[in-house]
């Protein structure tokens, strides 16, 4: 399938204008005229993600993370991102980028967190699309029965990919909850969002001390912290299946989610305390 029809195809699905203003999306190398017939998904666009791509034979790279998200001006390979972007331009190897607009999209990033930590359906945005209140930052949703903070923790571990950072809560670990919200990525942002939504529980990523401990203070919803990478990695999976399904064309493609942990974080030990 010819590079330039592929994009089309994950444009459609998510489209750059759905993206913040800060952002880079979109195709970042590659001649729209190579052909593509097998195509890899992952969170990081870093080195063993390419080595996997050059191994398997890909002739595109599917990130959610931009590669060049700031304004640059040398790719020489003096810099490991200029190696790489050397790497994948020797090598035949494109990367496309769906960022924040693979944030916004319905279904997106946080749709694939929620199912992945056990929300049924019924799922709506904590902040809705101007446009569109089906999509937009975050979701919420409810669980099948409610369980303790303490449960739903090890439930969201245990359907999250394992990382040297793990997961962890603020709260009364016998609280019930029920009603949760979850943001794919940092998502301190929404923290007053989700608290005024209405959840019982708050799930995202990077997590800082102080915003964390004022809002464990106030009380009311609590706190699950995982692993920025983990929270975004069961989104692959649902992209790999919408480019599958977007055309006859698209459906003939190879294509595998990178299983490579690229969390920055690699080791885990207790305090003695």
């Amino acid at each position: 399938m010819r590079l330039s029809h592929v994009i089309t195809a994950l444009e459609e699905l998510y489209p750059p204008s759905w993206a913040e203003p800060w952002d880079a999306v979109g195709l970042v190398c590659g001649d729209p005229d190579q052909e593509v017939g097998r195509v890899l998904f992952a969170v990081d666009p870093v080195a063993a993600v390419i080595d996997e791509a050059l191994e398997w034979g890909a002739g595109l790279v599917v990130t959610h993370h931009p590669l060049l998200l700031r304004g640059v001006h040398s790719v020489a390979a003096t810099t490991p991102k200029g190696r790489l972007v050397h790497r994948m331009i020797t090598n035949g190897i494109a990367l496309h980028t769906a960022h924040t607009n693979a944030d916004r999209a319905d279904p997106g990033v946080s749709d694939a967190l929620a199912r992945a930590v056990g929300l049924t359906g019924g799922l709506r945005p904590i902040v809705p699309a101007d446009d569109d209140p089906r999509r937009g930052l975050g979701r919420i949703g409810e669980l099948a029965e409610p369980v303790t903070l303490r449960e739903f923790t090890r439930r969201a571990a245990a359907g999250l990919p394992s990382t040297a950072w793990g997961v962890r809560a603020a709260g009364d670990p016998e609280a019930l909850v029920r009603t949760v919200a979850v943001c794919g990525g940092a998502g301190d942002s929404l923290l007053g969002t989700a608290r005024a939504a209405g959840a019982d529980v708050y799930l995202t990523a990077d997590l800082r001390h102080h915003p964390a401990s004022e809002f464990a203070e106030e009380g009311g919803t609590a706190l699950v912290d995982a692993a920025h990478w983990a929270t975004e990695w069961p989104w692959l999976a649902d992209a790999e299946r919408r480019l599958a399904g977007s055309s006859p064309e698209a459906g003939k493609l190879e294509t595998r989610v990178s299983a490579l942990v690229t969390d920055a974080w690699r080791l885990h030990e207790e305090g003695a305390l």
